[in-house]
């Protein structure tokens, strides 16, 4: 190996040991330790540590084709070491100003995501929705509007004359028989009343229902 080869080998060892405590205070900064389960921490440090090596080796393999010798140890000790006394501090702050920035574009970025994409299928949403509803109270009131009708009709064409006709035929029987189909009569009314009443409320009970 050559002066020259040493030489590059010694400053490369010597960037190689900043970098690596630039990445162990931005890997420490990001991992937290204490809010992460035990088994999560050792994986995490384990591929840390294998990436480093893996980088000091490919560093070395460029400068002197993978040659590790004392010196090299210790230009990477003497790097960490300057970058502790002398770039940690400025590091941290620009490493937090740059989380703080991309912190603020992220936050941006999904407010505009919000107010582009979001909202406007909120809007949509919404207003379907309560298009739906219109037209089923409206469908409601116009079905509950024709069985009225149809109720009316029958009554008119139906109800009325039948109900003459059994009045009729009612006084001609005698009394026993006539009191056991008053009560008969009183019974279907009454049903009948039932199935009207629940018809006219249909349409209120179906919004009520729909709100």
């Amino acid at each position: 190996m050559t002066l020259t080869v040493q030489f590059y080998t010694l400053i490369a060892m010597i960037g190689m040991g900043s970098c690596f405590g630039a990445a162990l205070d931005t890997y420490q900064h990001f991992l937290k330790r204490a809010e992460r389960k035990r088994w999560i921490v050792f994986f995490h440090d384990l591929f840390f540590w294998l990436v480093q090596a893996l980088l000091v080796f490919y560093v070395l393999l460029n400068v002197n084709e993978g040659e590790l010798r004392f010196y090299s140890l210790l230009a990477l000790l003497c790097g960490f070491a300057g970058y502790q006394a002398l770039l940690k501090n400025g590091y941290m702050q620009v490493l937090g100003l740059m989380i703080h920035i991309i912190t603020e574009i992220i936050r941006l970025f999904r407010k505009i995501i919000g107010v582009i994409l979001v909202k406007p299928v909120i809007i949509i949403v919404t207003s379907l929705i309560f298009l739906v509803k219109m037209i089923i109270s409206a469908l409601s009131s116009l079905l509950g509007l024709g069985l009225r009708i149809i109720l009316k009709t029958l009554k008119i064409f139906l109800y009325s004359p039948v109900k003459w006709v059994i009045r009729l035929i009612y006084r001609m029987l005698p009394v026993s028989i006539a009191v056991k189909i008053k009560k008969a009569a009183s019974f279907v009314e009454g049903i009948f009343t039932k199935i009207t009443n629940s018809i006219k409320t249909f349409p209120t009970k179906w919004k009520n229902k729909d709100e």
